[in-house]
This record gives structure tokens, C-alpha cells and sequence, in this order.
């Protein structure tokens, strides 16, 4: 029996004295006066250089392309000091695509880009850290009492995303990783200031919501969160075209990856009779406009540790021991 009282004890220990530690000292401070934890379904779309509306191309959702939209989901679980603030912790996961092939062609500035025929796909997984603000709580009589209440709030944090685009080899239509290619000449002496963008990003996710309690601990809401950036590189496309020669000049002589560089660098649309109008030097992107994207959401909310009555939360104990 002593050594059954050992292990037990010793089994315990460790979390007790943690979660002994957690609840006196969150509890002074009421960051866990209410946990939210649940997932995130809904549409997402990439804002870049690529694809874009008739017309300059220009930042934000002038140049957003209904026809590239995906799908990202995700889980998040946020804490609740007040009613009126919360901070919120979530990871995502969904994919960004962009393509010169879907604009309309109306004869303008568009056409420029439409014959550049650039395309891109990408993996997203991002997390970021936001807080959420519900303005009307303040006008509310109980704002205790969620039952049945719809409540707008407004979101600002910071975030981090990996990505990696891929395009479509013009000659195999295979997809194949950009970055390496430095299709820009990312890297390269003769341009000291295009260094190599780096695959994982910070970016500022910002947006507005509604959430609607169905119950005192489960909730629905919609919201929209546009996330600023610091690339122009999501889609590897932000300057100009490069001398095709530096390609052998890096990467050998008639070499397969200097030959796959050439395609994918200048892609310029072949079936209309022209051979690689655009050269060195011309536009390939637009660098003072950042890359960036943002996503519809549809959310289910769970509160977490709530008794019967909504107010408060079930203690967490080690099993009772019997002998």
C-alpha cells in the first residue's frame, strides 16, 4: 500500500502543483475567467500580383479573383477576461492560388498582365494572436447573460504564415517549387538588392465579426479577417524580368534547372504569335503593393469548464484514492 501511495503521489504532483500554480495566478489577474475554444471553416483568397480585375492593378479586393477561391479551416481557443475583450489563439490551415489566365481581357492595363501568364499555388499554415473587442456589451443590462445574444466585434493581432508557391512548367504542366529558381534573380551579384525572401512571415490579421450565442456555452459567428503582409513574394512575382542568361551564368550552362528557370521566369503567353515580348528590365510585378490575403469565416464556439448555472467552472482534482 506504500508504495501504491508513492506512485500516486508522485503521479500527481506535477500537475497540482502546476495547476495549483495556473489558477492562483491567472485567477488574480482574470485572464481565465472564461476559456472559448473551437474550429473555423470558410473561403480564402489570395491579393497579389497575379490574376487581377480589367483595368491598373491595384491592392486589397480591386483585384480579388472569385474563380482562385479555397478553403481553409482551423481551430482556435481564446480567453476571456471580460465579456466586452478577449485574446484569441489560432492556427490555420488552406491554400492561396492566383493566375494571369482568368482576367478578362477589355483592352487596358490589364492586358499587360494577362500576357505575362504567370500562375501560382501554395500551402498556408499560419497562427496568430488577436484580440477581440464587442463594443455593445457596454449598452447591455446583464452582459453576465449570453442567452441567445448577438454580439459584433472588431479584431486586430499579430500573426506568423509559412507558404511556398509553386507554378505550372509551360512544358510539362508539372508543379514546381519558385523559390529555389530565384526567378527574379533573388540573390544574384548584379541585383544586391533582391535578396531571397524567406518562406515563413509575420503578418497582421485585422477583421470584423458577429457571434451569436445559441446557449449560455455554445456559440456561432461569421467573420471577415484580411491579413496584412511584409512579401511581395507570395506568389514569386514582385519586380522585374531578368537577363535569362544569368540563369546558365548560377546554374550551369544549358543545365535542367537553368533551363526550368528560363520557362518559369518570362512565361510570356505564346498563342497569341509573340516570342517573349517581355525582357529584361520590363515590369514582371509591382513591388510597393505587399502581398496579402484574407478569409470568410464560419465559426462554432464551445466555452469551456462551465457548471450548469453558467457562471462557474468545475474544479480540476487528482482522482480520489481508495485503499
Amino acid at each position: 500500500m506504500k508504495q501504491r501511495l508513492s506512485y500516486l503521489m508522485r503521479k500527481c504532483a506535477i500537475p497540482l502543483l502546476a495547476l495549483t500554480f495556473t489558477q492562483s495566478s491567472y485567477s488574480q489577474i482574470g485572464l481565465f475567467n472564461e476559456l472559448e475554444a473551437g474550429i473555423t471553416i470558410g473561403p480564402s483568397n489570395f491579393l497579389g500580383d497575379l490574376g487581377g480585375t480589367p483595368g491598373i492593378g491595384r491592392g486589397f479586393l480591386k483585384d480579388n479573383n472569385f474563380s482562385k477561391t479555397k478553403l481553409i479551416v482551423g481551430a482556435h481557443i481564446t480567453a476571456i477576461p471580460a465579456q466586452y475583450f478577449a485574446l484569441r489563439l489560432a492556427v490555420n490551415y488552406g491554400t492561396l492560388a492566383g493566375d494571369d489566365k482568368i482576367i478578362k481581357g477589355k483592352g487596358g492595363y490589364e492586358e499587360a498582365r494577362k500576357f505575362r501568364n504567370s500562375d501560382f499555388k501554395s500551402k498556408l499554415a499560419e497562427a496568430f494572436l488577436v484580440a477581440e473587442v464587442y463594443p455593445t456589451v457596454f449598452f447591455e443590462y446583464d452582459p453576465e447573460d449570453v442567452w441567445h445574444k448577438i454580439r459584433p466585434y472588431g479584431l486586430i493581432g499579430v500573426g506568423v504564415f509559412h507558404y511556398n508557391p509553386l507554378g505550372s512548367d509551360p512544358s510539362t504542366g508539372e508543379w514546381v517549387p519558385l523559390k529555389p529558381l530565384n526567378t527574379e534573380g533573388q540573390g544574384f551579384a548584379e541585383y544586391p538588392d533582391r535578396k531571397p525572401y524567406k518562406l515563413t512571415q509575420m503578418n497582421i490579421p485585422m477583421g470584423l465579426g458577429v457571434k451569436y450565442f445559441v446557449s449560455e456555452n455554445t456559440s456561432v459567428g461569421l467573420e471577415i479577417v484580411h491579413r496584412k503582409t511584409f512579401t511581395d513574394y507570395i506568389d514569386d512575382v514582385s519586380t522585374q524580368y531578368i537577363d535569362p542568361d544569368l540563369f546558365d551564368k548560377y546554374y550551369g550552362v544549358g543545365s535542367q534547372k537553368a533551363r526550368l528557370a528560363r520557362r518559369m521566369a518570362n512565361k510570356t503567353d505564346q498563342t497569341s504569335g509573340a516570342s517573349a515580348a517581355f525582357g529584361p528590365g520590363d515590369k514582371r510585378g509591382t513591388p510597393d503593393n505587399m502581398d496579402a490575403y484574407y478569409s470568410v469565416g464560419i465559426k462554432l464556439n464551445f466555452r469551456l469548464g462551465r457548471r450548469d448555472d453558467g457562471y462557474n467552472y468545475r474544479s480540476l482534482q487528482c482522482p480520489t484514492l481508495r485503499f
